[in-house]
């Protein structure tokens, strides 16, 4: 008897956890438009390949549940009059779990807008939190008590929204001291595939002497649910010729990347970039890069990073005033004779950055190894005999082939968010530069007159945002202890970074023509407005050149956004 008693009380503790592991789940959430209003009577469509599909509707809140669902993957498709249908793709159901999905419907006009490209006061410098804990379920507490997994947040994963934007900037020749005189157009069409990958086409075409100066780049970004985000671009850039004998410079350049995570503590980054410059013969250069964040604790990571090429940062501060042209955009090239050559770099980085509050705090150490090296200069050399310098006819500068930079330093950032529209970010750096033995130097002995000394130099930057006008804007001033023809750690891609000496970039929104479905930003951009850092040396006509870190500039123009 106690034989058979022991048998059932064992085939009852396996049923129990198979019944328990068929348990139903559900699936609700709110409906919403983009200023947030709730939509009543949205048809939502819940698909399985395990089950046929259900429909129900939103109530006068714009709230939908479906239960009594199985375990599996699923699909919601909400659709109502006037909006664009949105989906939520394979959004896994556990066992006995409740998964909230809110989804925000924009309609066609809205379909084709697009909030301005955020800069650096509005994002966080420092990634505190691995990448791929984006892709993860958040555990959130509803009003009744419940606990249930939230899959999306409002309006992420719209598929198909086409995002786009169109600038138009003009710059001033600074009375000789600067570059980038001519007009310029940019472009960026962006577009959402397959709910959780990217295809986006930009440009800028340049207005220069003769043929213009056009950058073009497609690129495809894709997320994977396991957090890795692989993506893939091609670069065309056309320059113009310095002189009717001389044939364009032609650069095409293929990258891929690829990031992932190990664990709960590492991310690892990576990818190359194959580049083939035509230019009075044929160029090729393979450009790898990478890095890899191990995170001690929420608050505090461990990174290394490798890089083979100097960090463009312009764009991502969200200002399209950066030009096609040779002194701020890949190939860095310079040219010796007949000779053309390309900038080649080895920069090794590894850095410890901790978070306390609205304080961060980064310290680095870093071992660079820069081969010919392109130094900007600026001025009017009538006699270009042997070719020593590569006139640049679109900016107004030209670049010079420097001698070999081998060094290395540290770094100290200190950045305090002061409110949420107002950051303070304070640099400190130690490194080699290049620099001259001879000032006003000839042309012809520049060269040999370069070597390599130590520099300290201090950067002081403020960012934020007008809460009334909503400008965004950037000041930064950065300071270097003695004459410099390259800035002092030249790769620098922390939150500290700033270009050399005062600046200024400026975002002013215009208010809206009301008949238009985009909107208008005013662009203001100022580079080295005091016109600081100026080495001069005489040029083969007798004229006086100039070499300086970073050429006065001023630009201005306006951004419109659909």
């Amino acid at each position: 008897m106690l034989h058979k008693l022991g048998y059932l009380m064992l085939l009852v503790s396996l049923a129990i956890p198979a019944s328990a592991a068929r348990k139903p789940g559900s699936i609700s959430g709110y409906v919403r438009n983009s200023a947030g209003v709730p939509q009543m009577g949205a048809a939502v469509d819940i698909f399985s390949s395990a089950a046929s599909a259900v429909r129900v509707f939103t109530d006068d809140k714009g709230f939908y549940s479906v239960s009594q669902l199985l375990p599996g993957v699923y699909d919601v498709k909400v659709s109502a009059p006037s909006f664009l249908p949105a989906v939520r793709e394979r959004l896994g159901l556990r066992s006995g779990a409740s998964i909230l999905v809110n989804v925000t419907l924009s309609s066609i006009f809205e379909a084709f807008q697009v909030s301005p490209k955020r800069g650096a006061a509005e994002d966080d410098d420092w990634k505190w939190t691995l990448r791929s804990a984006s892709n993860r379920p958040v555990l959130r507490i509803l009003p009744d008590g419940r606990q249930v997994w939230v899959a999306s947040k409002d309006g992420d994963g719209d598929s198909g929204q086409l995002k786009g934007t169109v600038s138009f900037v003009a710059g001033s020749a600074g009375d000789g001291y600067g570059g980038s005189s001519d007009m310029s157009t940019g472009f960026s069409l962006e577009r959402s595939m397959f709910s959780s990958g990217t295809l986006a086409f930009n440009g800028n075409l340049g207005y220069g002497a003769g043929a213009p100066n056009t950058v073009l780049r497609a690129s495809y970004t894709h997320t994977l649910p396991n957090g890795s985000h692989p993506a893939v671009a091609l670069t065309v850039r056309r320059l113009a010729a310095p002189g009717d004998n001389l044939h364009p410079l032609q650069a095409l350049a293929l990258s891929a990347s690829d990031g992932i995570t190990l664990g709960d503590a590492v991310e690892l980054n990576f990818g190359s970039e194959l580049q083939t410059i035509q230019f009075m013969g044929r160029v090729n250069a393979f450009r790898p890069f990478g890095s890899a964040d191990v995170h001690l604790s929420p608050n505090m990571v461990v990174e290394y990073r490798y890089a083979t090429s100097v960090p463009n940062d312009r764009l991502t501060k969200g200002f399209d005033s950066a030009p096609a042209d040779l002194s701020e955009s890949d190939p860095r090239m310079s040219m010796v004779g007949f000779t053309p050559a390309l900038e080649r770099a080895h920069h090794h980085e590894i850095s410890l950055a901790r978070r306390m509050g609205d304080t961060s705090v980064q310290l680095a150490a870093y071992s660079d190894r820069v081969s010919n090296p392109a130094l900007v200069g600026v001025g009017d050399d009538a006699s270009l005999e042997g070719i020593q310098i590569l006139p640049d006819v679109y900016s107004g500068t030209f670049t010079y082939q420097g001698s070999q930079l081998e060094t290395k330093g540290m770094r100290a950032v200190l950045q305090h968010k002061l409110n949420s529209d107002l950051t303070a970010t304070l640099d400190y750096s130690y490194g080699g530069v290049l620099d001259l033995k001879d000032p006003e130097t000839s042309l012809p002995n520049v060269r040999k007159s370069l070597h390599t000394v130590s520099r300290h130099a201090v950067a002081a930057k403020m960012s934020g945002t007008v809460p009334r006008s909503k400008t965004r804007w950037i000041a930064s001033y950065r300071w270097t202890s003695g004459e410099a023809l390259t800035p002092v750690d030249l790769f620098n891609a922390s939150a500290g970074q700033a270009d050399p000496y005062l600046n200024f970039f400026i975002r002013q929104p215009i208010p809206s023509l009301g008949f238009l479905p985009g909107h208008m930003d005013a662009l203001i951009e100022i580079r080295n407005l005091l016109a600081q850092g100026y080495l001069p040396f005489v040029g083969q006509d007798g004229h006086t050149l100039y070499l300086v870190q970073s050429a006065r500039s001023l630009r201005g123009g306006v951004s419109f956004t659909f």
